[in-house]
């Protein structure tokens, strides 16, 4: 299999040095940096804007991967893509014109992105999944760090794969967050994603960040080898 990706979500990292903790999940093998946004409304908190975004971009050469959990995203694309965004994933839920936000994202030169709530049915993806580069599956209910994996999330990404499957797009990431550890990164990967989003189980007191993404890898690519 090819090499899962791994996106250290910078939510659950210490803000008081943020560079230096993105500059260790590099390091430490990191693919992407996440960036979970979000504006309380969509959901129940309020996080981080297009500055931080911009910091994230110059603490890092890798791939910055942004999840944008509010509403009205297509107000801030632009915004975010000046600040340097890789990848720019809104919600299903958010776009009642989804087929031209994710065409403004690309005419901004970003890798255009869609998410599914937890109770969102993945039939609302299949006439947007020609378009996209990225889906991701929430496998928490968003807004908030540090949820349990929600156990059904499993056949929705396998879902997922099949339809991607079906359309030929094997080129397009399947991400999953919310809730990954060591101890279900197996199956997750087996499911068919390709790329995983970890805050806790990456950024917390227990463990180096290397080594946190030394174990997920391990989980997540024996999947792969079993």
């Amino acid at each position: 299999m090819s090499r899962v990706k791994l996106a250290p979500s910078i939510l659950s990292a210490d803000f008081t040095r943020l560079g230096e903790q993105i500059r260790e999940a590099e390091a430490g093998g990191a693919d992407w940096v996440h960036v979970d946004v979000m504006d309380g409304h969509f959901v129940p908190n309020l996080t981080i804007g297009p500055l931080v975004c911009a910091a994230a971009r110059r603490a890092s050469q890798r791939v910055i991967d942004v999840h944008l959990m509010i509403e009205h995203p297509e107000r801030y694309l632009e915004a975010f893509a000046q600040a340097g965004a890789d990848h720019l994933t809104v919600h299903v839920e958010a776009c009642p014109h989804l087929h031209r936000t994710v065409q403004q994202i690309r005419e901004l030169g970003v890798k255009p992105g869609v998410t599914l709530n937890p109770a969102t049915p993945v039939e609302s993806l299949s006439e947007i999944l020609p378009y996209v580069d990225l889906v991701l599956v929430m496998s928490v209910n968003p807004g908030f760090g540090g949820q349990s994996y929600i156990p059904t999330s499993t056949a929705k990404i396998a879902k997922v794969r099949r339809m991607l499957d079906a359309l030929g797009r094997a080129d397009v990431e399947l991400e999953v967050d919310g809730g990954v550890t060591p101890a279900n990164a197996h199956a997750v990967v087996a499911a068919g994603a390709t790329a995983l989003v970890a805050g806790n189980a990456v950024y917390n007191a227990h463990a180096p960040v290397a080594e946190n993404l030394r174990r997920l890898r391990e989980a997540a690519e024996g999947a792969g080898a079993s």
